[in-house]
Parts: C-alpha cells; sequence; structure tokens
C-alpha cells in the first residue's frame, strides 16, 4: 500500500515559550492533518512562521517589538511564504520511505501535478541525498537517493497518483481548518493573518 502524506521537517522547539508545543524528534517529518493535537498543531506552526523569521527588507513593515509579533512577523508579511517539508510517500509493504529533499518546500507541493499530465522529472534536492521522481509512459519511479545506484524505489502506477494528491489536498485543508481554530485560542490578535499566510504556504484557498 503507498501512502502519501505532508510533511513538515521539524526543529527541536528549545526554549520556545510563546505557546504551547509538543516534544518532537529534531529534524523529524511531522504529518499535517485533521487530526493534530492542539501542541502539534502549535509546533506546525511554530516551525512555519520560523522559517519565515528573516530580517525584513526594504520591501516589509518594519519588526515589531513585542516578541510574539516580531516571531510572526515574516510569516505574516511576506508575499511567498515557505516551509520546509514536502510530501513524503511510504510503501507499507517494502518499508520503503520516499522523503522530502533539502530543495523541497511544502508551499511547492502541486508540482507533483506535472507528472498526471505525462512524463516528467522532478528533483528535491542535492547532497547528501537526492530525491527524484520520474514518470515513464504508465509508471511512477520514486528514487530515494539518485545519487547512489543501490537506492531504494518506490514504483506505482501513474493513475494511482491523482488519487494520492486530493489526499494530500484534503490533509492541508483539514490541518488548515485546525491550525485556524488554534490560532483563535492561542494567537487572537493574529488570527485572521496566520490563517491567510499558512493558506499561502500551504497553497491554498484562505
Amino acid at each position: 500500500m503507498i501512502v502519501m502524506r505532508p510533511v513538515l521537517e521539524i526543529l527541536a522547539p528549545d526554549g520556545f515559550g510563546l505557546w504551547p508545543v509538543a516534544e518532537v524528534e529534531p529534524f523529524a517529518f511531522l504529518a499535517l492533518h485533521g487530526g493534530l493535537s492542539p501542541a502539534e498543531v502549535g509546533t506546525a506552526v511554530m516551525r512555519i512562521a520560523g522559517c519565515n523569521d528573516i530580517d525584513p527588507d526594504g520591501d516589509r513593515p518594519p519588526r515589531p517589538a513585542d516578541p510574539l509579533g516580531s516571531f510572526l512577523h515574516g510569516l505574516l508579511t511576506f508575499e511567498h511564504p515557505f516551509a520546509a517539508g514536502g510530501l513524503r510517500v511510504a510503501d507499507s509493504v517494502s518499508g520503503t520511505e520516499f522523503l522530502p529533499g533539502c530543495c523541497d518546500g511544502l508551499e511547492d507541493w502541486r508540482d507533483w501535478h506535472r507528472l498526471t499530465d505525462g512524463d516528467g522529472v522532478l528533483g528535491f534536492g542535492h547532497e547528501p541525498v537526492s530525491p527524484l521522481a520520474e514518470r515513464t509512459g504508465d509508471t511512477l519511479r520514486l528514487t530515494v537517493d539518485s545519487e547512489r545506484s543501490d537506492s531504494s524505489v518506490i514504483e506505482l502506477s501513474a493513475a494511482a497518483l491523482p488519487p494520492l494528491l486530493a489526499g494530500v489536498e484534503r490533509d492541508l485543508t483539514d490541518f488548515l481548518a485546525l491550525a485556524t481554530g488554534w490560532a483563535a485560542r492561542h494567537v487572537p490578535d493574529h488570527r485572521a493573518g496566520v490563517s491567510a499566510a499558512l493558506a499561502r504556504v500551504l497553497d491554498l484557498p484562505a
């Protein structure tokens, strides 16, 4: 059975105190869906905001002085916010996992749709790991590390990809609804801005 899930690469929340977060393994991947706990949602929002916590340039307003406003500033002001992660594909029979690479971003998950329209190649990173997705005819081949001749591979029918991507969109939509409710409780003054920014990161309608 092939399972495809949208995931975030998570860093350890050392010293973070702006809202409750879950204990996580550093550099693990957190799957986004509608069944996350409030602390896991807080962890996801922390990570996405942290990816965009970059000092403003001349095109963005200055960073606020208060800690919460300062931390959320990049997420709320970037036109195209981003998040470390992507799509994880797992083969439950072989135990093989195809993970996002270093150049992958969750905001680009719709790029996978290019492989539904015909032959093509998507690369997701470079050394130390270079994941590669290729479609040839009716077969989709996911190479865990294209730099290795003995790399693990997941193969599936190209016809299976559209339903898998539809499931990814459902997971992201459910997560966004969950995160919008979370924002109303934990960052009420920024609820609308956080919800809209997360929609941009997830490439979903606000």
